[in-house]
């Protein structure tokens, strides 16, 4: 399905909730996400959980060196790989397992674009979550990144979490918290992810 033109977004948002228009208003345009390899995404994905964008672009610079002057982590050559050579890289031995796996479900042929492609973002999640090390937040990343989907809302993000807290005054913790933020997000559908986008770029 193709993403309608942004100007119907921006004018839905707007309509829908007054902070958001404010957001809107105050920030800067956000182009649309170019669709990106699901596979790659997901290898960058781990690479980068948990260190900063600068140690991940640094590790992933060094993980490509291994494969050649393309660059490009083919299933089989990745899973040929030892932890001890990926490990040469910078990745722990945990990312190195969560690389392998991902290499395995993509050989089995778990990663085709056209099929997944016919996936909404929860049956998405359900099955990138099988993969060991790839949970909830991460797949909706790819969601919203690397496929372009529309209407995601990653209520589980700390960057979106602290910006509706800011901008919305909320208080209310755990669970509570992220029921009220669901709500909230309720008449933003079915353009949630750009929501998302303008509540990240307003902690800049």
């Amino acid at each position: 399905m193709l993403n309608p033109a942004p100007e119907a977004a921006l004018h839905h948002l707007r309509a829908a909730d007054p902070v958001l228009a404010l957001l809107i208003d105050a920030g800067q345009p956000i182009a649309p996400a170019a669709h990106e390899d699901l596979y790659l995404g997901l290898l960058r994905a781990i690479v980068s959980q948990q260190i900063s964008t600068k140690a991940a672009a640094a590790i992933w610079r060094k993980f490509q060196g291994l494969f050649g002057p393309e660059g490009y982590p083919e299933p089989a050559a990745l899973l040929a790989f030892s932890d001890e050579e990926l490990r040469t890289a910078g990745l722990s031995y945990q990312k190195a397992g969560y690389l392998r796996a991902i290499a395995d479900f993509a050989l089995r042929d778990e990663l085709d674009h056209a099929r997944l492609s016919q996936l909404n973002e929860e049956e998405l999640t359900q099955h990138l979550t099988q993969i060991k090390g790839v949970g909830r937040w991460t797949a909706q990343m790819l969601c919203m990144f690397a496929l372009d989907m529309p209407d995601v809302f990653p209520e589980g993000d700390l960057g979106i979490q602290n910006a509706m807290r800011r901008h919305y005054s909320l208080e209310e913790t755990g669970r509570t918290l992220l029921r009220r933020m669901a709500e909230l997000a309720e008449p933003w559908r079915p353009y949630r992810t750009l929501a998302s986008k303008y509540l990240w770029q307003s902690l800049g």
